[in-house]
Order: C-alpha cells, then structure tokens, then sequence
C-alpha cells in the first residue's frame, strides 16, 4: 500500500470562491497545510520570505497551485520569480486557471511548470480535478534530495 505524504501546499488564487473549493478539496485528501495567497505579490512574498512573510519557516512548499489570472502581478510573472532564483527554480509549480488559451499554456511550459490545468466549470468537478492533482502529486512525485 502506498504511504500518503503530507504535503505544504501555497494556493495562489484570488478569487474566494474557487480558493475554498480548492482547500476544500486538498484538504479533504488530508493535506497536512494549505498556504493561500490571494495575489502575485502576496506569492513572491511568501515564496521569498517578505513582508508579512518574512519570519515564516525557510521550508519552500512542497507545490505551488498558480492561477496566471491575479492582481498586483500575473501568474507568468511569479512563475519568473520562482524559476530565476536557483534556491526556488526546482519548486513544482502547477498552473491551475481558467484559462485555455494555447499562448498561455506554451508560456507556462516554457517557464518548466509541472503541469497545466484548465479550472472545469462545475463546483464539484472543480474540488475533484485539485483534490486529484494534490493527491497525485503527493503519491508519485519525488523531488531531489
């Protein structure tokens, strides 16, 4: 039987409704701690440990879920920020929007996400497709040491 890790995931979504239903269902596959942002300055911050981030534990999340569609800084431009520093460029990052234009989807490939994935439209699906990225990531994915 495979053993569940317990993950920290960073949530990067500013829109509420989508937030709880993605927390929702992480959390319904027992995902130790989900961190949610609700903007791309608010990501960097957290990912680089500033501002009200600042004093919280150097431990980098275990998966970044990234709307590209944010306030204050798109999602392309944090996925710059995450792969341009060598200390968080190996973060798995999986892009998770509403959008399903192929521009966006070679730009987020072109910036080594792990995965790209187009939010459904109905609730339930929506809590299903996060539950089973979180879950699939945590079960089969392995990072360097």
């Amino acid at each position: 039987m495979l053993e569940r890790k317990l993950l920290e995931i960073l949530l990067v979504e500013d829109d509420g409704a989508d937030a709880e239903l993605a927390m929702r269902g992480l959390k319904s596959h027992m995902f130790n701690e989900v961190h949610w942002v609700k903007d791309g300055l608010e990501a960097v911050d957290f990912i680089f440990r500033r501002g009200r981030f600042a004093s919280r534990p150097d431990k980098q999340p275990d998966l970044v879920l990234l709307d590209l569609n944010l306030p204050k800084l798109d999602g392309l431009s944090v996925l710059r920020a995450i792969r341009g520093h060598e200390e968080t460029r190996d973060i798995p990052v999986v892009v998770l929007t509403g959008s399903a234009s192929e521009n966006d989807m070679v730009h987020s490939y072109g910036l080594h996400i792990n995965n790209y994935l187009v939010k459904p439209i109905q609730f339930e699906d929506f809590a299903a497709v996060v539950a089973h990225a979180g879950f699939r990531w945590g079960l089969f994915s392995e990072a360097p040491a």
